[in-house]
């Protein structure tokens, strides 16, 4: 886009009088004695909440009791698929359900970070 240095200073010179690059950042002077940091870039942000994950989870968690449900009311060879489905869907969604109301709560150990997230 800018061949040279001074074209790309006029280049941005002229999108900036034109007001494209709207922004509304607010800008602060910083202190001399900080030596370059400051306290903000140190604080780590609180982790995003993985609504999709903990939705599917829930799902599963239901789909789960459901098939345990059927699967105990069902005879003989019949039962043994089923409860096994179930008891395979339900036990590692009911373990991220836990995570994310620990992770709700606040418990020290738990952190939304631990649910593995689609976007990753």
């Amino acid at each position: 886009f800018c061949p040279s240095r001074t074209s790309c200073y006029d280049a941005l010179s002229y999108i900036l009088a034109a007001g494209i690059l709207n922004t509304k950042v607010k800008y602060s002077r910083l202190s001399s004695t900080d030596n370059g940091y400051i306290d903000l870039q140190f604080k780590k942000s609180p982790p995003a909440i993985p609504y999709k994950v903990i939705m599917l989870a829930t799902a599963l968690v239901w789909i789960g009791a459901f098939l345990i449900a059927i699967g105990s009311h069902l005879l003989g060879k019949q039962a043994c698929p089923v409860l096994i489905l179930g008891t395979l869907v339900l036990l590692p969604e009911f373990y991220h359900l836990r995570m994310a109301y620990y992770a709700s709560k606040g418990y020290q150990c738990y952190s939304y970070n631990d649910i593995l997230d689609f976007d990753e």
